[in-house]
């Protein structure tokens, strides 16, 4: 087995420390190993890791598994996830250095040390992982469009304008007024959509879709609590437009992991979704603008690593309780 450390620099700002430690640990472990055969690498930039990836997979041995690490936050897992994808004998680890790790919640939560862990990622084994397909990209979490895209797109934007020091400061106030914007905008909160779903017709007007191979976003858990990331199937969560305070109430109950009367959810493997205006929309961490989108479920595409022999754990009552 060919191992291949991919980094993401971004992820260690400030944190140069950090990475070098990784970077050891990674030198100690193999030292100790037999004809040990691995390489590091630095992702620059958005995409790179694409290249880098088959790069490194022409340079191994024929027949040989190709392991990618993908190290730092939920950027570097979306390249890698795409860097990976189609190509035989390919596994993926993500080692978790970002704000949230929603997928990794998927196999548990409280799990990140453990898949920080050199010597438990590189002796662990894999599990078939669903994908979602979109035209030639894929993700591996979720994909929304409409309220939240929308709101994770215009603080992306301010981020960018701004300090990151300035950014922290201001960073809540400015979330709590964006969130009370985007209410009242009808062209985003009341949206209307052509929907299909495995040929069922789904069509209204929504304030946000959820299309979901997992159930975790943003660190926590959403409304589409039976979402499983390997039974073959998309959950989708749709929640009606309504009046601006309706909205913020639904979206806030969404996000705490319950289903708002307005909402229906359901399963799926072929979603379609136009709309005569450009859609925000968010896929795993990618945000992007336009008016069509096709998303489907690619079942047991993905070997994913699980650490511990870990497997991934269906989101049942107790489960929530007590985490």
């Amino acid at each position: 087995m060919k191992h291949v450390f991919v980094f993401d620099p971004k992820s260690f700002t400030n944190q140069q420390w950090r990475m070098e430690n990784i970077l050891d640990h990674i030198g100690q472990f193999f030292r100790t190993q037999d004809r040990p055969d691995f390489s590091i690498q630095l992702s620059r930039y958005r995409r790179n890791a694409i290249g880098i990836i088959q790069s490194e997979v022409e340079k191994a041995k024929e027949g040989d598994i190709v392991r990618i690490y993908a190290i730092g936050g939920e950027e570097i897992l979306f390249d890698c996830l795409n860097g990976i994808a189609n190509l035989p004998n390919m596994e993926l680890a993500f080692m978790p250095y970002g704000e949230t790790n929603n997928f990794l919640n998927c196999f548990g939560t409280g799990k990140t040390e453990l898949f920080r862990d050199i010597p438990a990622m590189v002796q662990a084994e894999a599990v078939p992982t669903d994908m979602i397909n979109w035209d030639i990209n894929y993700a591996l979490n979720s994909c929304f469009i409409g309220f939240n895209s929308a709101t994770a797109i215009k603080l992306k934007e301010l981020e960018s304008k701004m300090s990151k020091r300035s950014f922290m400061f201001f960073s809540k106030i400015t979330s709590f007024f964006n969130y009370v914007l985007t209410a009242f905008d009808k062209e985003i909160a009341a949206q209307h959509y052509t929907i299909t779903v495995d040929d069922r017709d789904f069509s209204g007007s929504y304030s946000l879709i959820h299309v979901a191979n997992g159930p975790f976003h943003g660190g926590k858990i959403a409304g589409v609590k039976a979402a499983m990331p390997n039974d073959g199937l998309l959950d989708i969560a749709l929640i009606k437009s309504a009046d601006p305070l309706k909205t913020m109430w639904s979206m806030g109950r969404y996000s705490r992991g319950k289903v708002p009367s307005i909402c229906t959810v359901l399963q799926g493997k072929n979603i379609k979704i136009t709309s005569d205006r450009e859609m925000w929309m968010q896929l795993d961490n990618e945000y992007v603008q336009d008016t069509n989108i096709s998303l489907s479920v690619v079942p047991q595409a993905v070997q994913m690593v699980a650490a511990g022999k870990l497997s991934y754990q269906k989101q049942t009552s107790a489960l929530l309780r007590k985490s």
